[in-house]
C-alpha cells in the first residue's frame, strides 16, 4: 500500500462511528451485512450512518453492493490486510519482541 492511502484509510478510522462500523463489518465476515443490521446495532441515525459508509468506501475499507432495495456492505479484508501489513513493516520493523 502507499503511504497516502493508509493516511487516509487511518484517518476515516479515527472517528469512533466509522471505528464501530468497520469492526461490526469485520466481525460479520464476508457477506457483510445490510444497513439496515448496521444501524440497528450500533444505534446510529440511517442518515449520519450512510455518510460514514460512504467515506470508509471512498477510502476502500469496506464495498457497498445493492441487493434488490438493500446495501449490504462487505468489509475489504485485503485492503485491511494491506493496513496491518504496512504498519508491521513500516513502522514496527525495528521493533524488538
Amino acid at each position: 500500500m502507499q503511504h497516502d492511502s493508509v493516511a487516509a484509510s487511518l484517518a476515516e478510522l479515527g472517528n469512533s462511528h466509522r471505528l464501530a462500523a468497520f469492526r461490526f463489518l469485520v466481525k460479520a465476515g464476508p457477506d457483510g451485512a445490510s444497513v439496515g443490521e448496521i444501524q440497528k446495532a450500533l444505534d446510529i441515525p440511517g442518515s449520519t450512518l450512510s455518510h460514514h459508509l460512504s467515506r470508509m468506501a471512498k477510502v476502500g475499507l469496506i464495498r457497498q453492493e445493492k441487493q434488490s432495495r438493500t446495501i449490504i456492505c462487505k468489509p475489504d479484508y485485503a485492503h485491511l490486510d494491506g493496513l496491518i501489513s504496512f504498519l508491521k513493516e513500516e513502522c514496527c520493523a525495528d521493533v524488538q519482541r
